[in-house]
């Protein structure tokens, strides 16, 4: 076998006549030859030549297959035609034709020493395959694969066959889909083996409709089958439809078949692989969902994808050889033969009842097995006990472990249970009458118990007497450990397992009922409150936020007495019930702030938290728990407005500002607009030569009944009620109207920037771009000389806005300082974007003593700066041990008490005037 068609010259579309040059003969000499087309409508010809070397005359047969499925092709797919209409030699007589249904064969003789020029005259423009066969190796070829091609017929036809006799037999919507589709796939195979060809006699021209039609009906019952094995209609009303959809759009598909097969052919092909993939998706769902139907589908499913990519191979021209077209023929019908067996494992192993074949006893029997319940029956007579097998299996006990009389049935009772369950059987056998429902716990192997429900009645005898006791046993632990659940949460806090709010009300109000003279002076009731707890949540996650919370609990939980009570009432505020003298009462306040201050660890990172807490003792016009509660809660507030991390004893004067409607924001308000905040500057110094670099702007207000309220409490009361804005352009404009006093004074004794903090998110908006502008533009503040210190927090809820906007200041004189750094997660991924100049480190990390995990932290925090060119500032230096660690580590700047505390614009003026002076010596 020879194939010769890589070395066949095609002439498409030509003439009705072609001329070419013939190969060289023996003798070397090229003719021309022309041949004449025996139709018009043939224009396309292929010429190739054939030699015979040797001294004998030789036959050989040319073969032209009319259908090919490998390199057919998806869209628009060669679905099959005659071929060769014709062929002219060179020389000699023409090949003669022979018979045969799928494909053109023409026998060649060859004489001995001959070179032969052939001119074949095409009935279509391409050649799917153009071979020269030995007649006996042809004639053994097609033998072969005739016995295989009945083979497969056959097997084929007998499946369909016995799938239609046993839907006759079964009845069920299963097996007429499943016999619908083995008739589909006997008729394509029967198409593709040419037996459909042979029966009808029908021209090649015609047996491209049939192909085409089988192919369309093929993915039309896939996904019928599909639809019907998987019953999709009982899931919803759009799988119906979108059937119905589908039927309608592949009717269609099968009328355009008649018209134009390969269009027809080319939408099947494609909807066969979109309907091979859906199908998996769908059949894999239904699956995670624990439908057997489609537990059982999944191998012939996946077999039938791998025949799929197979199918996809041979027609795109992948894979080449002869036993491909057959071997998918055979493949198909395999996985019919499996969806087969797969339908009837279902429809026969389920053991399915007809209807009517029933009685009322065996429909009461199938009722209680379905129900799950547990037969239990006491015979009275006899005295014996029968519980279903099912119950021991829950039990983990032995068989045969709950049968026998009532005095050993009621040993695994819960101790709790048996006096009121004897009770119950022998008032019903006394009564003759009643009906039992009762929960008890029975004790499993493993010690615990669980939990049952019985309901039975008494059967009464011919004599009036109870005969015997019979119910239903249901096991009810998970319904009763939900309930229990509940029971516990609506009292508990499900994070901590702490009191909630409405318990700790309650024992409150009990504690208050029972104090006496001596005990009402030693009650009282404290609420902790965790400051700034939101920035946990924000940064590190609400499941660190949630363990930090839990911690706090178990250390709150440790200290107390075991007649006080701690509850948590929600979020991040606990409260507290404890017996104390009024001169401990300081200290425990105290202890409670340190164990909150204390560090908390996750990983390899600390968390450093602190309170507000806020104290209330019970007096004589307190009504009840709520009002107590309440006035902590006063107390709990004004210690977070002072600054937080502190606590205050509740004082009458708290709730009289209250109830009069006296608003401590309306106050500030007016202060603002006054401008009656005091301003304070804390100086900043080099380490180096311990000058002054520039003055760190504190804003104060004192309330004429709250008191002093420092800068970190007035900035989030302002923000809560809208004024963050209108403060912290206040006191830049009055910072930068003395640091404007300080230049024209002596611009020797000027510091060489003034900060002021921005650690809330108010006032960071587009329009500080043009307030920050026109404050140094009034005041005639040289660039950099003004410093915004903006805490982390603040760029973290919009980095990108914050990176923007902070490029805009720099842009009109102001330097950025990053302040709070290393508070929190997320500040290393802002370092590359920001236009920042200066970082300002977090005061927990001093105090190291030059060793430990913390001071690894500041080396590393330090370097950090360094290496991306800022300088840095450390906050909270207290002592000389602080100051010459920082220096050592390279650090610039630093701030703290070691240095001097928060200073008037007179004391500060006295400090710039004598490092002036001393620096003129």
């Amino acid at each position: 076998m020879i194939n010769l068609l890589p070395d066949v010259e095609m002439y498409l579309d030509v003439e009705d006549r072609l001329q070419v040059s013939t190969a060289p003969g023996p003798d070397g000499i090229v003719r021309r030859i022309e041949v004449r087309a025996l139709s018009e409508e043939h224009r396309n010809w292929a010429v190739f030549a054939l030699a015979n070397p040797s001294d004998e005359q030789i036959d050989r047969l040319l073969v032209v297959p009319h259908f090919r499925l490998v390199g057919s092709g998806i869209v628009w797919p060669d679905l099959g035609a005659e071929r060769v209409a014709a062929i002219t030699p060179s020389q000699g007589f023409p090949p003669e034709r022979q018979a045969s249904l799928d494909s053109d064969v023409f026998r060649i003789t060859l004489d001995p020493g001959a070179v032969v020029t052939y001119m074949a005259e095409l009935s279509s423009p391409t050649l799917p395959q153009l071979r020269l066969w030995e007649p006996d190796a042809y004639k053994d070829s097609v033998n072969a694969y005739t016995l295989y091609k009945g083979i497969v017929l056959g097997i084929s036809g007998l499946l369909a066959l016995f799938l239609t006799i046993v839907f006759v037999i079964k009845g069920t919507v299963l097996f007429p889909t499943t016999a619908a589709l083995a008739w589909v796939v006997l008729g394509y195979v029967m198409v593709d083996f040419d037996f459909w060809g042979e029966i009808l006699r029908v021209a090649p021209s015609e047996d491209r409709v049939y192909r085409s039609a089988t192919e369309v009906l093929l993915a039309l019952m896939l996904a019928v089958f599909l639809y019907a094995y998987l019953n999709l209609n009982r899931w919803h009303v759009r799988y119906s439809h979108t059937m119905i959809g589908i039927c309608v759009l592949f009717l269609g598909v099968l009328a355009v078949a008649v018209a134009d097969p390969p269009i027809a052919a080319g939408i099947a092909r494609i909807a066969l692989a979109v309907i091979a993939v859906g199908g998996l998706a769908i059949v894999v769902i239904f699956a995670i969902r624990g439908y057997d139907r489609a537990i059982m589908l999944i191998p012939t499913w996946s077999l039938f994808l791998v025949w799929l990519f197979g199918a996809a191979l041979a027609v795109t021209g992948r894979v080449d050889n002869d036993i491909v077209q057959p071997a998918l023929d055979g493949g198909l019908v395999l996985i019919v033969l499996l969806i087969g067996f797969t339908v009837m494992q279902h429809a026969f192993a389920g053991g399915a009842i007809a209807d009517g074949l029933i009685g009322d006893i065996e429909r009461s029997a199938l009722a209680l097995v379905g129900s799950g319940d547990i037969v239990w029956d006491w015979d009275v007579t006899r005295d014996r006990i029968v519980v279903g097998k099912e119950a021991e299996e829950r039990l983990g006990a032995e068989a045969g472990s709950l049968q026998g009389p009532p005095q050993d049935w009621f040993a695994l009772l819960h101790p709790q249970d048996r006096d009121r369950f004897r009770a119950t059987l022998d008032t019903m056998v006394e009564q003759r009458r009643g009906r039992i429902s009762d929960r008890f716990r029975l004790r499993g192997i493993d010690g615990h118990f669980r939990w049952f429900h019985l309901r039975a009645r008494p059967v009464i005898g011919s004599d009036g007497e109870v005969i015997r006791c019979v119910g239903t046993l249901l096991d009810v632990t998970e319904g009763q450990t939900r309930e229990e659940r509940l029971l516990h949460d609506s009292v508990y806090d499900n994070l901590t397992g702490l009191p909630n709010r409405m318990l700790f009300i309650d024992r409150l109000d009990m504690a208050m009922g029972w104090a006496d003279e001596d005990t009402r002076s030693r009650l009282f009731v404290m609420l902790v409150n965790v400051d700034r707890f939101s920035e946990v949540n924000d940064q590190f996650g609400l499941s660190v936020g949630d363990s930090a919370l839990l911690t706090i609990g178990r250390r709150l939980a440790r200290v107390l007495k075991p007649h006080d009570t701690i509850a948590r009432l929600g979020g991040d505020t606990f409260a507290i019930l404890i017996y104390a003298d009024t001169g401990d009462l300081r200290s425990f306040i105290d202890d409670t702030r340190r164990l909150i201050r204390t560090a908390i660890e996750f990983g390899d990172r600390e968390i450093f938290l602190s309170a507000s807490i806020g104290v209330a003792s019970l007096r004589a016009e307190t009504a009840d728990g709520e009002e107590l509660v309440a006035d902590a809660e006063l107390a709990m507030r004004r210690a977070k407005r002072l600054g937080g991390d502190r606590g205050e004893v509740y004082d009458p004067l708290m709730r009289k500002l209250s109830v009069t409607g006296k608003s401590i924001a309306v106050d500030l308000r007016q202060a603002v607009q006054r401008d009656d905040l005091a301003l304070s500057y804390r100086p900043i110094v080099r380490l180096v030569d311990k000058a002054v670099a520039g003055f760190s702007v504190e804003a104060s207000w004192r309330h004429t009944i709250q008191g002093h309220l420092t800068w970190s409490s007035l900035l989030p009361l302002a923000e809560r009620e809208g004024l963050s804005t209108q403060l912290v352009l206040s006191v830049l404009e009055r910072s930068a109207q003395q640091f404007n006093e300080w230049y024209s004074a002596n611009p020797e004794a000027t510091p060489g920037f003034i900060c002021v903090p921005i650690p809330v998110a108010g006032p960071f908006r587009s329009e500080l771009v043009n307030d920050v502008k026109a404050v140094i533009v009034r005041n005639q503040l040289e660039p950099g000389r003004l410093k915004l210190a903006v805490s982390e927090h603040v760029v973290a809820r919009n980095p990108e806005f914050a990176a923007q906007l902070m490029h805009r200041l720099r842009e009109v004189g102001a330097s950025i300082a990053f302040d709070r750094f290393g508070a929190g997660s997320t500040w290393l991924g802002y370092l590359e974007r920001m236009p920042i100049d200066t970082i300002r480190l977090e005061s927990r990390y001093l105090g190291g003593a030059g060793k430990g995990r913390r001071s690894l932290l500041l080396r590393s925090l330090v370097g950090l700066g360094h290496d991306l060119g800022l300088q840095v500032l450390a906050s909270g230096v207290e002592n000389d041990a602080d100051a010459l660690d920082l220096l050592q580590l390279g650090v610039e700047m630093a701030e703290g008490d070691l240095f001097g505390r928060t200073l008037a614009p007179a004391a500060a003026t006295r400090i710039l005037q004598d490092h002036a002076a001393q620096a003129a010596e």
